[in-house]
């Protein structure tokens, strides 16, 4: 029968219908096949119906499912498909609904004969009743009973569509519309019935999911919990293709109607849950890369098992078809999805797992949220993870209220915990987070704090005062050389000498006059921080200053390109337009790295190196006050106000006084720095290691801020036109 049909199509012109073809539709053959595959009758039909309807959509090029003898006898066969897993035609069942999903792709509109909406809610509910029966009895199989079937049919016209109380079967079929161009009437119809069925459902039957509404996808959901891989991998193929339709009547009813949202987000959770208690955080990190239609993995040929990678590597995967279906679905079904996920897995399984008391588990769930927050691509997604982690405040940030969001605080109050490892790890999670292109994350982290720009002593500059600045000085600057930090500096410190005789630049309030000029003084400040005998990269070939404008070059255009759609200022806000008079709090975040960065002439060596590599990537960032704040070594700091680099300049005055107690400190630092670069092999244990690696780790960041400064003022005559000139820079690339 369908060589003949096939046969018939090619000998006539494209999209005319022959007799063959015509006789199949008008005397409803394929209700007959349905009817012999339902029964089985004689034993294996089943298996035949579904791979002739099968063909029969993929081979025959003129559009079929528009005819009601089509398409309803289809959905009748969709109905029978994942009702029992591992079944003998379980093959055949997700080849046809594959089929029937690929040409709904091709043709959106027809997913809207495939929704059947049930305007009763009594016998809704009476259904939804049954069917939980015969799946109790059957052990949580899905079943489909004659009865139930006749009820949903007698509900329906031959479209799909629901019949109104005031008419009978007959003029409902006589509406049968033909035509494409009548088709949006009819999904306006479907919309305000799926909008009802939020109304009609019952708190009884809102735990489970019996809803026949959108068979297509339930039969597929049933499927991706087969046994068989390959047929797990064809469902969420066929429900990757129905999320993506644009309909919104087929999205809401897909979320709302369905058990979609359930089972991505209950199958995170129950492997989340199956992971081990304890996971080295390096094998979370380094397994390899995931995709979630190649979750294929053999303990046995794998050299580098460890345990509980076959459970990581089974929910990670999960993870990046969660991840990758909400990136590709429709908006409306996007949202409710990524909803999902939020509440009832980020919510209600990983949040207890952060705040616990226990190490061992706060580094397992903390790794895992790292990686996490690596892997995660879909906006919609990533909004949802930002607002779990942070929250979705936005007002500036006070000592009492730190705490507003509960999992934000312990997570920064994590970046200076007890246990270096947890620090570390968490330090990696927000410098990942940092890099993800989501305005509010570093809105909420920082920069909500420095809005008011009340961290500057604004004193309006009278005559004489505008005269001193003429001269190179900034009225009421502070001079370092007063400080009582610095009375120990020697004579002789030519280095030291030379730092503290920089002149400061003209402040943001005033025209610049020579910007060449200006750069120079603040790579200057920055390079010139470390004083000469506790320098020790320039008896090491290739550790200058300039190996690190490249990569400060390469990152900033990085950042400018995830920057470019939040519309930032181009330059600082107007301080008359600032409310000055508030008192300045840097906020949780920049409190914590900046006591960090503080100690770090005591901390160890791995701790160092990733605090300062997240500060480093805030002052990246194209922000005018972000710039300002953390990047301008002269700008006049309220009473009480701490920036990065006095927060620097408090460690080197330490680090000189400290420098005076240890004999040999020129060759001992040197030896740590060869030894740090494999220079040198590892010999006795040196005296004050951890002092002697902090100011490596110093002189090294005071070395890439300079860069960082010498990038971002020479990417643009103008601050105004950062992210425009990268933009086009990056274009003409």
């Amino acid at each position: 029968m369908l060589d003949i049909l096939v046969q018939e199509e090619n000998e006539r012109e494209s999209g005319e219908t022959g007799p063959c073809m015509e006789y199949l539709l008008h005397h409803k053959i394929l209700e007959t096949l349905y009817t012999l595959g339902k029964a089985d009758c004689p034993p294996g039909m089943k298996q035949q119906v579904l791979a002739f309807y099968t063909k029969l959509l993929g081979r025959i090029r003129q559009p079929l499912l528009p005819h009601i003898n089509v398409h309803r006898p289809v959905q009748k066969l969709i109905r029978l498909c994942g009702e029992v897993l591992a079944t003998p035609t379980e093959n055949e069942e997700i080849q046809f609904l594959c089929i029937v999903c690929a040409k709904l792709k091709q043709d959106p509109y027809l997913v809207n004969f495939f929704l059947e909406v049930i305007q009763d809610p009594v016998l809704h509910l009476c259904r939804r009743q049954n069917k939980l029966k015969a799946m109790a009895s059957k052990e949580s199989t899905n079943v489909i009973t004659e009865d139930m079937l006749k009820g949903q049919d007698s509900l329906a016209t031959d479209t799909g569509q629901p019949i109104q109380p005031e008419e009978t079967p007959g003029t409902a079929g006589a509406e049968h519309m033909e035509k494409e161009d009548e088709l949006p009437q009819q999904a306006d119809d479907l919309s305000f019935s799926l909008d009802e069925l939020n109304v009609t459902s019952s708190p009884e039957s809102s735990t489970v999911c019996p809803n026949q509404d959108y068979n297509l996808v339930n039969s597929l959901l049933n499927l991706t919990k087969s046994p068989d891989g390959r047929i797990a991998v064809k469902a969420c193929e066929g429900l990757m293709l129905l999320v993506s339709l644009p309909e919104p009547a087929a999205a809401k009813c897909l979320t709302q109607s369905t058990c979609l949202c359930e089972l991505l987000t209950d199958r995170l959770a129950s492997l989340y849950r199956a992971l081990p208690q304890s996971l080295d955080p390096l094998d979370i990190e380094t397994v390899e890369a995931i995709n979630w239609g190649l979750d294929s993995y053999s303990h046995k040929e794998d050299a580098s098992a460890f345990p509980g990678k076959r459970a990581l590597i089974s929910f990670l995967s999960w993870f990046d078809y969660c991840d990758q279906l909400i990136k590709e679905a429709q908006k409306i079904a996007a949202v409710a999805m990524a909803k999902a996920v939020r509440e009832r897995f980020f919510v209600d399984v990983m949040e207890p797992q952060l705040m616990q008391t226990s190490e061992i588990g706060i580094l397992t769930s903390t790794a895992l949220l790292h990686r996490i927050v690596r892997q995660v691509t879909s906006d919609v997604l990533l909004q949802e993870l930002v607002y779990f982690v942070l929250g979705e405040h936005r007002e500036p940030e006070t000592l009492p209220n730190i705490n507003r969001h509960p999992l934000r605080h312990r997570l920064i109050e994590h970046c200076d915990h007890i246990s270096d490892e947890i620090s570390i790890m968490t330090l990696r999670m927000f410098e990942h987070l940092l890099q993800k292109p989501h305005e509010h994350i570093l809105y909420n982290l920082v920069l909500r704090n420095l809005e008011e720009r009340n961290y500057i002593e604004y004193k309006p500059l009278c005559q004489e005062d505008k005269d001193v600045v003429e001269n190179g000085q900034i009225a009421g600057a502070i001079d370092l050389e007063e400080d009582p930090l610095f009375t120990d500096l020697s004579p002789d410190n030519t280095g030291a000498q030379e730092w503290l005789s920089v002149s400061p630049p003209v402040s943001p309030e005033h025209p610049k006059n020579d910007g060449k000029t200006e750069v120079h003084k603040i790579v200057n400040s920055f390079l010139c921080l470390v004083p000469d005998e506790a320098k020790s990269s320039y008896h090491v070939e290739g550790t200058g200053y300039d190996t690190y404008l490249r990569d400060a070059h390469r990152q900033f255009r990085d950042y400018c390109l995830i920057c470019l759609r939040w519309e930032w200022p181009g330059s600082p806000r107007s301080l008359e337009k600032c409310n000055l008079e508030a008192s300045f709090f840097e906020g949780h975040f920049l409190k914590v790295l900046f006591d960090r960065m503080g100690r770090i002439l005591d901390q160890p060596y791995d701790v160092n190196l990733q605090v300062t590599s997240v500060l480093s990537k805030l002052s990246l960032f194209p922000h005018p006050h972000i710039h300002e704040y953390l990047l301008d070594p002269y700008v006049n700091l309220a009473s009480g106000c701490r920036s990065l680099f006095s927060v620097i300049v408090r460690v080197v005055g330490d680090l000189m006084v400290r420098i005076q107690r240890i004999p040999d400190f020129t060759p001992k630092l040197l030896l740590v720095r060869k030894r740090l670069l494999g220079l040198e092999p590892e010999g006795p244990v040196i005296d004050h290691m951890t002092l002697l690696e902090g100011v490596i780790v110093l002189e090294e960041f005071c070395k890439e801020l300079a860069a960082i400064a010498f990038v971002k003022y020479h990417a643009s005559s103008t601050p105004g036109s950062w992210l425009l000139r990268q933009n086009l820079e990056l274009t003409a690339t």
